[in-house]
């Protein structure tokens, strides 16, 4: 009877080993200053990127004057998309045409900056002074280039442009007329890139140009000068071994230097603001502005409509331009 009792009787539990907490290099006032750095720059990018983007695309979904109260504010579905879509609308497309003909153009642009670093990198007599004149205009912002160029360069009556062509005068901010035209079905009216427009291209090139070049040149410094040997005793030329080893080991510059030039494309408004807008020059962000601010101002939900349109591309490709670099650097 006693050994059962014994049996019945409850065994002890083994006590628990505590786990030691391993201790936090960082101090409480370190940790502080370390959430104080990170979350106010989260704050503020949250407060004025996201904040933002989220009420443009519920507004493009609304009709407001943003001069009414906001209890004014009615939701009308997708009308300022259809309005915008349709070809009674004839704002849309053009933008978007002369947008896709400055990614074009400053590809081309990113090339020239990718030759101007290669041979600059071959330490030619002067380089530093060729390094200093290309980058110059990469320290102005967008709206001073596009200032200069409008009062230097394409002044009608004393600038640059004007003086060394043999011809006439040639009005190279207000000249509307068509270089060449596109009829694509669907469409009542043809897109074409203006002879304005191509002035200001040549604006952004200045500029674009000398900003890929010193991206390129860090990193043609940085390349290891015996993969280009070993290319040479291969037998590889100078294009082959530029084509097949330098270029692809660029790679990550490769590719901001890709996302760059078409946000830049994308969401270009400052130097077309500096030449005042002139008919033919029209950009999406000209078309989000003057709904909101300028000429046909409060249509708030059109411009939303407008403004959701080039997130849409800007990110869009992001999106798909990095996932598939990740993809192939998986395989």
């Amino acid at each position: 009877m006693s050994a059962v009792a014994d049996s019945d009787q409850a065994v002890p539990a083994a006590p628990r080993k505590e786990r030691r907490r391993r201790a936090s290099p960082l101090s409480i006032s370190d940790k502080l200053v370390l959430g104080v750095m990170v979350g106010v720059p989260a704050a503020l990018h949250i407060a004025l990127v996201w904040i933002p983007a989220m009420l443009t695309a519920i507004l493009s979904f609304s009709k407001w004057n943003n001069l009414d109260p906001i209890r004014d504010l009615q939701f009308v579905g997708f009308q300022n998309y259809w309005q915008i879509f349709t070809i009674f609308d004839n704002k849309l497309f053009p933008a978007l045409f002369n947008n896709f003909v400055l990614v074009l153009w400053l590809f081309v642009c990113s090339a020239v900056g990718v030759l101007l670093a290669y041979l600059l990198d071959k330490n030619v007599r002067g380089t530093r002074w060729y390094q200093s004149i290309y980058y110059f205009p990469v320290v102005l912002s967008v709206a001073v280039v596009g200032f200069i160029w409008k009062s230097v360069m394409f002044s009608r009556d004393a600038g640059l442009l004007n003086i060394v062509w043999p011809g006439g005068p040639i009005d190279f901010v207000g000249d509307q007329a068509k270089i060449f035209e596109i009829d694509l079905p669907g469409l009542d009216f043809p897109l074409g890139l203006s002879r304005n427009f191509a002035a200001l291209l040549l604006a952004m090139a200045w500029r674009h140009i000398g900003y890929v070049m010193v991206l390129y040149l860090a990193g043609l410094k940085s390349f290891d000068p015996s993969l280009r040997e070993a290319a040479s005793i291969d037998g590889c030329s100078e294009w082959q071994a530029f084509r097949r080893v330098v270029f692809p080991a660029l790679k990550p510059i490769n590719v901001v230097v890709a996302v760059i030039t078409v946000i830049e494309a994308l969401r270009a408004y400052d130097i077309v603001a500096a030449l005042s807008e002139p008919r033919g020059t029209e950009v999406m962000g000209t078309l989000v502005t003057n709904s909101l601010l300028g000429e046909g101002s409060g249509e708030v939900g059109k411009g939303s409509a407008y403004g959701m349109v080039l997130f849409v591309l800007c990110i869009g490709f992001i999106i798909w331009y990095v996932v598939n670099n990740f993809r192939e650097q998986e395989t």
